[in-house]
């Protein structure tokens, strides 16, 4: 089904998008992105290096390539699938209304990345454009003027809360497990894991005052003991400098 005029949306990336995740423009669903030339610009001062962000400038660029094929970019062309929305390379044109350049007086990458969008916002007055970047300055450029923008949420973290930390406490563990933890280095019956089991995982068992510091080896399928070792003749205080 087409999308109403109200359902419209495109998107426009600026170059703190690309170089965070070089697959970001398969990742607004059915909605349209559009990428400024100014970005490919950046792009390709970034392409050079073994950083994570040259990396994802060099993806992106072979992405845009194979994608496009022996078509031009100047027109709207599909994203790979027929869920996905469509893609296009945007070029400058003169604003008529508001000039970033003008405003902020300086003929810098972002002024014309707005610049950009804003001129996308004049051609398409039947969807709404939003400017997505993770860069905060420009982000508050944008809103003064009146141009939609927000941050980039793809792979990152709400709860910090539901990170598994890679220890679990246990307590109630029978007395006889921790003695043979201690005594034999492993135990090989592991059901009073529970649901805690996981592959690679810390332990602190507890029974009462007594604990023992365990990890759960998959290779071998059973719980060994962690012991406390100096470093450098320094000893560690608890489980976790362990």
């Amino acid at each position: 089904m087409a999308k109403t005029i109200s359902e419209r949306k495109i998107y426009v990336l600026d170059t703190s998008v690309i170089i965070h995740d070089h697959n970001s423009i398969m990742n607004f669903k059915e909605h349209d992105v559009a990428i400024p030339i100014t970005v490919l610009e950046e792009l390709d001062n970034f392409k050079r290096g073994n950083d994570t962000k040259n990396f994802e400038a060099r993806q992106f660029i072979r992405m845009i390539d194979k994608l496009s094929g022996s078509l031009t970019l100047n027109d709207w062309l599909p994203l790979n699938g027929p869920k996905k929305g469509k893609f296009r390379i945007v070029m400058q044109n003169e604003v008529q209304e508001m000039d970033a350049e003008r405003i902020f007086r300086d003929n810098k990458a972002d002024h014309r990345i707005l610049n950009t969008a804003l001129t996308l916002r004049e051609q398409e007055k039947n969807a709404r454009v939003i400017l997505v970047t993770k860069d905060i300055n420009l982000r508050i450029k944008a809103k003064a003027l009146e141009l939609e923008a927000q941050d980039y949420e793809t792979g990152k973290i709400k709860d910090l809360t539901s990170l598994n930390t890679g220890i679990s406490n246990i307590e109630n563990i029978e007395s006889e497990v921790i003695r043979k933890i201690f005594t034999d280095g492993s135990i090989e019956n592991i059901d009073f894991l529970g649901k805690s089991k996981r592959a690679n995982q810390f332990y602190i068992l507890k029974n009462g005052k007594s604990s023992a510091l365990a990890f759960y080896n998959p290779v071998k399928d059973l719980v060994e003991r962690v012991e406390k070792l100096y470093t450098y003749g320094i000893k560690p205080k608890n489980a976790e400098q362990t």
